[in-house]
């Protein structure tokens, strides 16, 4: 658990920005290709990946079919064009290092709430990523890339715990990361893609309380209003 702890985990890219299309060298071709995907975002989200058609998304840009194919080759171009874009609003960098003056449940709270707060933000569009991860390996592999680096730095926080004295040590890090990185995970994509709008306070709190109690991190004073 070593190199965990003493290596910084940098999450993979959505996608490889050598792989967004033509890039445009005029001011005009920058305004038509960012309003192709924009309106691709919107015809994405609207219609979902697989009915989505590349008609639509040129009819709500405003321009021809004829102008898209100027940009982009795909309709799974266009869409890594659209994660690159909301790439910034979608990382979300984990758990970070909690060093021996932190309060770890504070530490714990903050990256849950950072996370559901950017999942909120593109739920629409994270759902997208799950569709076509289902249907293109690329997609799918570079999710499960993420994934892993998103545990394998919650890993390396819970180690620190351990190795404080202050998180069960008979838990394994990763295993323990895996079950608990995904919890939040499915939490997110349950309240955020159900007609129940769930606060953001209460996932924090019940998410940050499983997380604690799971690694043995009940300390009543941390919890008391």
């Amino acid at each position: 658990m070593s190199s965990e702890s003493e290596t910084t985990v940098e999450a993979p890219a959505l996608v490889d920005p050598a792989k967004l299309g033509t890039q445009p060298q005029t001011a005009r071709g920058q305004r038509t290709r960012a309003a192709l995907i924009a309106a691709a975002r919107t015809v994405f989200e609207r219609d979902g990946y697989v009915d989505s058609r590349l008609v639509d998304i040129a009819a709500e840009a405003k321009c021809s079919i004829g102008s898209f194919y100027t940009w982009f080759d795909s309709k799974d171009e266009i869409f890594a064009a659209v994660l690159y874009e909301a790439q910034s609003e979608m990382l979300h960098p984990g758990t970070s290092r909690i060093e021996a003056t932190d309060d770890p449940v504070a530490i714990i709270a903050a990256s849950n709430r950072s996370y559901f707060e950017a999942y909120r933000r593109n739920a629409r569009l994270n759902q997208l990523l799950l569709q076509v991860a289902a249907v293109d390996p690329r997609f799918r592999e570079m999710r499960r890339a993420r994934a892993n680096a998103f545990v394998t730095r919650n890993a390396r926080a819970i180690a620190e715990l351990q190795q404080r004295g202050v998180a069960d040590r008979g838990v394994d890090a990763r295993m323990a990361s895996m079950a608990l990185s995904g919890m939040v995970s499915r939490l997110a994509q349950d309240a955020y893609n159900s007609a129940v709008d769930v606060p953001v306070d209460d996932l924090v709190e019940t998410a940050t309380r499983l997380w604690t109690n799971a690694l043995g991190l009940t300390l009543p004073q941390l919890w008391a209003d």
